[in-house]
């Protein structure tokens, strides 16, 4: 449960209050690799939190982003652009890192040795629950531990009990295929085969010809829709072997929808979402600055905020300080904050006051600092991606 301020945490929160800051916070996220497609929605949402409280946040400092390129699949890369962004920008909190395999190496090779907060919008391997992190990561985006199981009940709920599978040979794909695998043969459903897949080659002919062989109603393509899942689908139309696919997030993109268009019509999917209060009012917060249903945008716009959210409620923004502070703002009890409204949630934690941030995702947080999680579920409708239902 939350309390109320100490006598002197509010006589802290004023002092610092009185000694406004520059603060920069780091947005690392995938803005080449894989989801390429996916990463500028995702600046966007983090940067339009960061704007929102610029000049009001801890006394009337200024906060500015300064982006990072953690390649998603280039783990050297990602933790350089992460040492950067401490080292050298001076960053008090990193929005990311964007994939799974590169934000545990930047947890534990940066991070955590320079007690640097990191909240990931997008990170979503089951492994990452039991990452030694020092209370220092936390993530909006919901486990693929819960992704799998409600994969395979919508699949089931649809009818579909015999899939064939195909992942992406790192931590994200492994990590889901085998939820979905273990989720989806308890209720009673086969996967014909399941194989892994490596991004970027020529040709898939031979990865698609072992699924075909194998049988399903439909492929599932637990892929990048800028990389290795794109490919998969591609070879598996040109073949005739499937033309029904089934997308988990990494697969939700435009990118999919402008390669293949009615070529995927009837296909499904699913990606972190919801039909809340917040995901509304998010939408009209952004207008037309960028599109606010694109994968992981709201995701992003929560992770920025809840950083500087926690900042306010410690009166500091020393990551070692505030660290301790997110899960307060981020759950009841507390005023419900949503989008836009972020001045008000920095006026009433400097108050002394309890928010409830729900933000645009509906935002909870359970053991570890894990999103307790919602799903958009999507079909594909004249060549684009239409919503259906949440999960």
């Amino acid at each position: 449960m939350k309390n109320l301020l100490t006598a002197t945490a509010a006589i802290g929160l004023l002092a610092g209050s009185a000694c406004a800051e520059d603060i920069k916070i780091g947005v690392l996220l995938g803005f080449t690799g894989p989801i390429e497609s996916m990463a500028p929605a995702m600046g966007a949402g983090a940067e339009l939190a960061i704007a929102e409280v610029s000049g009001k946040l801890l006394g009337g400092s200024t906060v500015t982003a300064v982006r990072g390129d953690s390649t998603c699949i280039d783990s050297s890369a990602a933790t350089a652009a992460a040492e950067r962004l401490i080292t050298s920008d001076g960053v008090k909190g990193i929005v990311g890192a964007a994939c799974s395999g590169v934000t545990g190496a930047v947890l534990q090779n940066v991070a955590r040795p320079n007690g640097m907060v990191m909240i990931s919008p997008s990170a979503t391997s089951p492994a990452l629950s039991e990452a030694e992190d020092d209370g220092l990561f936390f993530r909006t985006a919901p486990s693929d531990a819960r992704q799998g199981v409600v994969m395979a009940d919508l699949l089931l709920g649809s009818g579909v009990k015999e899939v064939a599978l195909t992942y992406t040979n790192n931590d994200y794909g492994k990590g889901l295929a085998t939820s979905f695998e273990n989720a989806f043969t308890d209720m009673g459903g086969t996967v014909t085969i399941s194989a892994a897949h490596e991004d970027d080659k020529a040709d898939y002919s031979a990865e698609v010809g072992a699924l075909a062989a194998a049988g399903g109603e439909l492929l599932v393509v637990a892929g990048y829709a800028d990389r290795g899942g794109a490919g998969i689908v591609r070879s598996a139309l040109d073949l005739g072997a499937y033309d029904r696919f089934h997308f988990p997030d990494g697969m939700v993109s435009s990118a999919t929808t402008d390669n293949f268009g009615t070529e995927i019509d009837g296909s499904t999917g699913q990606l972190p979402g919801t039909d809340s209060p917040g995901a509304e009012k998010y939408a009209e917060f952004v207008g037309d600055k960028f599109d606010a249903t694109a994968i992981f945008s709201a995701e992003s716009y929560d992770a920025a905020a809840l950083i500087l959210l926690a900042m306010q409620a410690a009166g500091s923004s020393d990551p070692q300080v505030y660290k301790d502070k997110i899960m307060d703002v981020v759950n009841a009890p507390g005023e419900p904050i949503y989008p836009g409204e972020l001045a008000k949630a920095l006026d009433i934690l400097a108050a002394g006051g309890d928010i409830d941030y729900v933000g645009a995702t509906a935002a909870e947080f359970i053991g570890g600092g894990e999103s307790a999680g919602n799903y958009r579920v999507v079909e594909v409708k004249d060549g684009e991606f239409a919503t259906i239902g949440y999960r």
